[in-house]
């Protein structure tokens, strides 16, 4: 993590801030000296975190706002509460995710792991993106995975009304994130903000407890022996946000602080255009 004076004087969003990725970000930038902006669903949990985020980082500027990711009428009043805090943007870290056993559709209709993982980043960006341009040369860091490489897209169908699986719902959300990183960049060209994706690595976070009962097992094994700390996740994607290293590039899908070709899917400009559109359609707000 770099020194304090490159973050001095700058203001992040992180979205799931209550635990894992998010948190271990918040606090990295915390460190460096950011003002941070904590996006989280439980009043307590947040809370709790914002409480961490200032005893381990020495700051006391982690800010909660409350937001259910799963609501539109929510997304839309956390981004004015933002909005009301601060006139510029240097960075947005959207983070938060879901895994759900079961199709289950949320209040807008819309189903729950589309919705949290796709939409809410597609949402939140959008009503934050005039104090984003404010604050270039800024950088948006949407948290993706390699699951992408098994996504599939059907824009007739996104949330899977047939042939749902928690593990194609996940894979097509996270091919959206990074559908959705490269056409924001492209809208994005010239202002002097970067949007990147990244796969932060196999984190031993709590996001699969959503899985079925049976593979928890497997996940604890898996947490202890193969998967990465969320601390060493969060480097990635606070390298992303703040490294010198990367200044200036965008539009790009990282693994290990490398950029890599994503899956051929996501390099469909045309599909990523429609993505964008649909997207549009389905929180109402034009394309």
């Amino acid at each position: 993590m770099p020194d304090a004076t490159p973050l001095a004087g700058k203001t992040a969003v992180v979205t799931g801030t209550s635990s894992g990725l998010g948190l271990e970000t918040a606090v990295a930038l915390a460190r460096g000296g950011a003002r941070v902006i904590l996006l989280g669903r439980s009043p307590q949990k947040t809370a709790a975190a914002a409480d961490e985020i200032r005893r381990r980082s020495g700051s006391a500027s982690p800010e909660v706002v409350l937001c259910d990711l799963a609501s539109q009428a929510e997304i839309r009043r956390a981004a004015a509460a933002i909005a009301a805090l601060t006139p510029r943007l240097e960075i947005l870290i959207n983070n938060a995710g879901t895994v759900n056993v079961k199709r289950t559709l949320t209040a807008d209709g819309i189903e729950r792991t589309f919705a949290v993982n796709h939409l809410a980043y597609y949402l939140l960006t959008r009503l934050l993106l005039d104090r984003i341009v404010r604050g270039a040369p800024a950088r948006i860091v949407n948290v993706a995975s390699h699951a992408h490489y098994h996504g599939t897209l059907d824009l007739g169908d996104p949330g899977f009304s047939r042939g749902y699986q928690i593990l194609r719902a996940y894979a097509r959300s996270k091919l959206c994130n990074v559908l959705f990183t490269s056409e924001l960049a492209r809208r994005l060209a010239g202002t002097g903000v970067t949007v990147n994706a990244l796969h932060p690595g196999d984190v031993a976070t709590n996001i699969w407890n959503g899985a079925p009962s049976w593979t928890r097992p497997i996940f604890a094994v898996a947490k202890r022996l193969i998967m990465i700390s969320p601390e060493r996740g969060a480097r990635r994607i606070t390298f992303l946000a703040v490294s010198p290293d990367v200044e200036g590039r965008t539009g790009l899908y990282f693994e290990k602080d490398q950029p890599r070709a994503p899956a051929l899917l996501a390099r469909d400009a045309a599909l990523a255009a429609q993505l964008w559109t649909e997207s549009a359609r389905l929180v109402h707000l034009d394309p």
